[in-house]
């Protein structure tokens, strides 16, 4: 294939970095192609992906069905597994009913996990992901929903867990969760989405065989630094669904889009 340049978003999270390492710092063959990439927060994330801004984007997987008319799923790169979900916390001790929170965006799939379980909960207030803890802590809210790092150090505050919402969704679904996904352009060329798809599969294979490779670059990214948080997270959210949805992982994406 001739040399092609990819627009690229992922989030700056150590799942995204760690995953797209490889392909991104020459450690592997890319078959031609050039990744230009940026780091958004996940409803930036979706926002670009609804003026399908980007060729390649992670984005939440509740968003599929509002941008599958320009977009296609990669097989690769998912963020889809077993007790993995966000979190719906609390100040520690406070017992009045909870029915105002933060959420990290409208579009995101902890969004659309509040609506489908929690629907006595009024009000849903889209905040950036790395403020919701200090401000469900501060008062701003009776609740918030934590993902990315959040979901690790909440405890460290002064906030107490409500629900953890991946086990609720596996409760009631016996299903795995699928918070975020990798898509493609439809404009592109087939081949080249096919190149893509290759390339993502080689790069997180590369990353299970070589785990410290991308430490570093994982690390510039990083809201949490400590290398225990970092590993959890990369342990949590990146697994063989990563490497290919299957049958199980497709079954989860459309009862949750459906």
């Amino acid at each position: 294939m001739q040399s092609k340049t990819i627009r690229l978003a992922i989030s700056p999270c150590p799942n995204d970095t760690f995953m797209f390492d490889a392909m991104l710092n020459g450690r592997i063959d890319t078959e031609g192609l050039n990744f230009e990439v940026d780091y958004l927060d996940i409803e930036q994330l979706n926002e670009a992906a609804l003026d399908a801004k980007y060729d390649v984007s992670k984005c939440s997987t509740a968003l599929l069905p509002a941008i599958i008319g320009g977009y296609t799923l990669l097989d690769s790169g998912s963020a889809l597994g077993r007790g993995n979900g966000p979190l719906l916390v609390r100040r520690r001790g406070e017992t009045t009913p909870i029915r105002r929170i933060a959420v990290p965006g409208e579009h995101t799939t902890a969004n659309r996990l509040v609506i489908r379980l929690f629907a006595d909960i009024e009000e849903r207030h889209p905040l950036l992901f790395s403020e919701i803890a200090e401000a469900v802590e501060r008062g701003d809210y009776d609740g918030g929903v934590l993902i990315h790092e959040g979901r690790f150090v909440y405890h460290k505050r002064n906030l107490e867990l409500v629900a953890d919402l991946g086990l609720e969704w596996e409760r009631v679904t016996a299903l795995p969760l699928p918070l975020g996904s990798i898509v493609a352009r439809r404009d592109l060329e087939v081949g080249v989405v096919e190149a893509v798809e290759r390339v993502l599969r080689r790069s997180i294979e590369y990353a299970f065989a070589h785990p410290m490779a991308s430490r570093d670059y994982v690390k510039s990214h990083a809201q949490e630094l400590d290398d225990a948080v970092i590993e959890s997270h990369i342990a949590l959210f990146v697994n063989d669904y990563s490497l290919a949805l299957g049958t199980e992982g497709r079954r989860a994406i459309a009862e949750l889009t459906g």
